[in-house]
């Protein structure tokens, strides 16, 4: 019973599949022919890319493994795993160029094509491995690392391209010189960001400053966070982000707190002219010595010194160094130092002075009356001011 239901199911189906062959005009020999040979040669490269599928996955299987064990090397055989991929995904293009009959001067141009690029990717890796080396031997920046591996592989890419279609009979002067039009037509089209990238560059070259330093630049006051090839970034006290330009970067004053590293801190501070620099400065320092922050060996001791005569006071300086770790917070030390060196100079009676002004009035002829009550009676007058 269950038989004869599939028997009749099945003949169903043929006769709906004639019915649709039919429809599409298909039922041609010619047609029939035409299709059966494409599954053919569909059904013969899936039977290609698995046999290479079948071939690749055991030697990547031993890579992995290998480089498990390497440690690190593991980042060379990732290198191999790629290149083997490629080598084989070659492989199999060619294989399926030859059975759909492409022509020889087409497989050939293609062999030499691949092979080709296959070998700028070795010379690219090669030459970042040289690259990282070098920079790491000669402790260059990380940016301008980046900037010229980032250039190199522009360059690589560039060639390559060029090279691969020059294979296929395309014409490369052509080709460079519509490439020239274009990048002067770009040029004119972006004359700002090509001056900010030019200056970024100069940047990364000159260095002035570093990623982590402390600078000054346009009055704005930072960390320097990223030198990217446009903008330079910033991170303010109040972490606040600031994007620059670096054409006004370079074409600014720089002030870089942390290429030297420690830096000294200065307190300008002020007494009345009662008091005496000396005894000023014995309690002042006490207050420099005992900070943490501040820095406490020959050459980099605190200090304070006398630097003028005011109009209402004796100008003093107190100088006190700190570590380049500590550069971040300078501001807060400061005012730690300003807060201590004030309460000491209050419990030691010592008068820190505010401008005084003397006023001298010649012939107020207008005062005069009012000057004349006031030395007949100055009681008066001053209860009634007093009550007014």
């Amino acid at each position: 019973m269950a038989s004869s239901f599939a028997d009749q199911l099945w003949q169903q189906f043929l006769v709906n599949l004639a019915d649709s062959i039919n429809a599409l005009g298909l039922s041609d020999p010619q047609l029939s022919t035409l299709v059966m040979d494409g599954l053919g040669q569909l059904a013969v490269s899936l039977v290609l890319l698995g046999v290479f599928a079948l071939a690749y996955l055991p030697v990547a299987v031993v890579l992995k493994l290998v480089g498990k064990r390497m440690g690190r090397s593991r980042v060379l055989v990732h290198h191999l795993l790629v290149g083997l991929r490629y080598l084989f995904l070659l492989l199999a293009l060619l294989a399926l160029m030859g059975q759909y009959g492409a022509s020889a001067d087409l497989v050939k141009a293609t062999t030499r094509a691949g092979f080709l690029a296959l070998g700028f990717y070795a010379l690219w890796l090669a030459a970042s491995r040289l690259l990282h080396e070098f920079r790491r031997r000669y402790h260059f920046d990380p940016s301008l690392g980046q900037l010229l591996k980032n250039s190199l592989s522009v360059l690589l890419v560039v060639f390559a391209a060029v090279t691969v279609l020059s294979q296929f009979g395309f014409d490369v002067v052509s080709i460079v010189a519509g490439l020239g039009i274009v990048g002067i037509a770009v040029g004119f089209a972006a004359q700002s960001t090509l001056s900010n990238f030019i200056a970024g560059v100069t940047l990364l070259i000159e260095r002035p400053f570093r990623i982590g330093d402390w600078v000054r630049i346009n009055d704005q006051e930072g960390k320097v966070i990223k030198i990217a090839l446009r903008t330079t970034w910033l991170r303010t006290r109040d972490n606040i982000f600031t994007m620059i330009p670096n054409d006004n970067v370079a074409s600014s004053d720089i002030v870089n707190f942390s290429a030297e590293g420690e830096i000294r801190l200065r307190l300008p501070l002020g007494i009345a002219y009662k008091e005496t620099a000396s005894a000023a400065r014995e309690v002042i320092l006490p207050v420099l010595q005992d900070h943490p922050d501040v820095m406490k060996r020959p050459g980099r001791d605190p200090s304070v010194r006398m630097i003028g005569l005011g109009d209402s006071s004796i100008d003093l300086e107190a100088l006190a160094w700190i570590g380049p770790y500590d550069i971040d917070f300078r501001v807060r030390i400061s005012c730690e130092l300003y807060e201590g060196i004030k309460a000491a100079l209050d419990d030691a009676g010592i008068q820190i002075p505010f401008p005084h002004r003397q006023l001298f009035i010649d012939e107020a002829k207008g005062l005069a009356p009012w000057l004349d009550s006031f030395r007949e009676h100055p009681g008066t007058d001053r209860a009634q001011g007093e009550e007014s």
